[in-house]
């Protein structure tokens, strides 16, 4: 009973879970909201005129302020507290939100979200969450906040041109700062104050060890294919709604296209998930959802003359969008070492926003000087070199994660036991919970012995 229990979330676990997932909805949808209809409204303004790069700056700016400061305010929370640190990232978005909505020219709107992007809260946010769960319980609270994330960007895409339409792209910047106040709220009254905050190695970055992570090749693949995913989702919406609006389409039926394609992306990904996790073919999904992208992004290099070609391109990239969004922070997961994972994560998180700065800059360059065949090709190549370094890549062995009670005697003497149960066969890591009475130990599931590891934990107890 009591293994049991260790592994259920406390209800005040369940309710910061939750409420850190709200905040990162919120703060999301501000930004999701804004792909499928900024691109348009960025080209009517004042000192846009023909040129497309500007509007791309103004998709993807706010991805390098985020990339800039996302890290460096994860480490001031340390120092000055969680919530603090989220307070003024938050204020500091709502106000670029603002910003963005009285922005009278190109350049001012490229300003305002700069500004938004420099109230990165995520690397806060999810120190926060390592606070306030144990760490047996952490990737629940974690999935839970991805979750929330992937349903606020599907939802973001259908709504966001019809909401346009009433209340136009400066209401839109506007919804978003008043969500942004109201989720400041959310954070000082439904989530519990920490009871004390430490560096988790598991969620946290440790800048002394950045350099163990760039050395990781396969964490170099997969840092490179958030890169690549998110460069190519920027391109795509700097220059699609544009091609939409050529097929004349109004702006509010946008999401004609957009809905079937992120429902049957939802729905497909699912599966497609569960298989990879269960029967050990995440290596094989993975590759799937990339030639899934790469083949939409040659559809669209191909099709921009239908709007059912369009349509169906866009039902093949959400499949593979969703799925490759799902899988590659699992696979961080299984590759990272367990001290190194929130480092890893750290880099993973920063090369996605880098992906949103250049696919916009990028997106609009290319838009400008080689028009729609110039975007997706560009983004055709880069795709396909993703496919081909994922394909070279060694399949993550498959891991498992054993939780088993230690007891209080080897609190203080950690180092010792992690140094004998690491030499069992399978073994890959152990960790501590904070009071050191629990173990995490991540092991390839071909290969665990678990039966050596208890006997190890009952013999070293009747020792002492």
């Amino acid at each position: 009973m009591a293994r049991k229990n260790s592994i259920r979330m406390y209800p005040q676990e369940m309710r910061a879970s939750m409420a850190l997932a709200w905040v990162y909805a919120l703060r999301m949808l501000g930004m999701f909201l804004m792909l499928p209809v900024l691109a348009l409204y960025a080209a009517t303004l004042p000192g846009a005129g023909d040129n497309k790069m500007l509007v791309g700056l103004a998709m993807g700016m706010y991805g390098l302020t985020q990339a800039l400061l996302q890290l460096p305010l994860g480490m001031a929370s340390d120092r000055f507290g969680r919530k603090k640190v989220i307070y003024l990232g938050l204020a500091v978005f709502a106000i670029g939100s603002f910003l963005a909505a009285v922005a009278n020219s190109l350049p001012m709107l490229v300003l305002a979200r700069a500004v938004q992007g420099a109230g990165a809260v995520s690397a806060a946010v999810t120190a926060l969450v390592a606070d306030l769960t144990r760490e047996e319980v952490r990737t629940r609270a974690m999935a839970m906040i991805g979750l929330s994330i992937g349903l606020t960007f599907s939802v973001s895409l259908v709504v966001s041109p019809l909401l346009s339409h009433y209340i136009g792209v400066a209401g839109l910047f506007v919804l978003t700062g008043v969500l942004t106040l109201i989720s400041i709220l959310v954070v000082k009254f439904l989530v519990p104050d920490p009871l004390h905050s430490k560096l988790h190695e598991d969620a946290e970055v440790q800048p002394a060890r950045f350099g163990e992570v760039l050395k990781n090749k396969e964490l170099l693949r997969l840092n490179f294919g958030i890169f690549a995913l998110q460069c190519g989702m920027m391109a795509l919406f700097t220059s699609l709604p544009f091609a939409l609006q050529d097929l004349g389409m109004n702006k509010a039926e946008h999401w004609q296209i957009y809905l079937p394609a992120t429902l049957i992306g939802l729905v497909l990904m699912v599966p497609a998930i569960i298989i990879g996790e269960t029967r050990h073919k995440l290596k094989q999904i993975f590759l799937l959802g990339i030639a899934l992208i790469l083949a939409a992004q040659l559809g669209l290099l191909f099709g921009l003359h239908s709007v059912w070609l369009i349509g169906f391109s866009l039902i093949i990239y959400f499949i593979g969008f969703n799925i490759l969004e799902a899988s590659q922070p699992s696979l961080v997961s299984k590759i990272a070492p367990s001290e190194l994972k929130g480092t890893a994560m750290g880099v993973y998180n920063t090369m996605q926003s880098v992906g949103l700065f250049s696919g916009g800059a990028l997106g609009g360059l290319l838009f400008q000087h080689f028009g729609f065949n110039g975007v997706f090709a560009f983004c055709s190549v880069l795709i396909g070199f993703w496919f081909v370094l994922a394909a070279v890549a060694p399949a993550p062995a498959p891991v498992k994660n054993v939780v088993l009670p230690v007891g209080k005697a080897w609190h203080e003497r950690q180092e010792q036991l992690h140094s004998l149960l690491i030499k069992v066969a399978g073994v890959v890591a152990v960790s501590f919970s904070a009071d050191g009475e629990t173990i995490f130990i991540k092991a390839l599931q071909q290969g665990f012995d678990e039966a050596a590891v208890k006997k190890i934990l009952l013999g070293a107890n009747e020792c002492l």
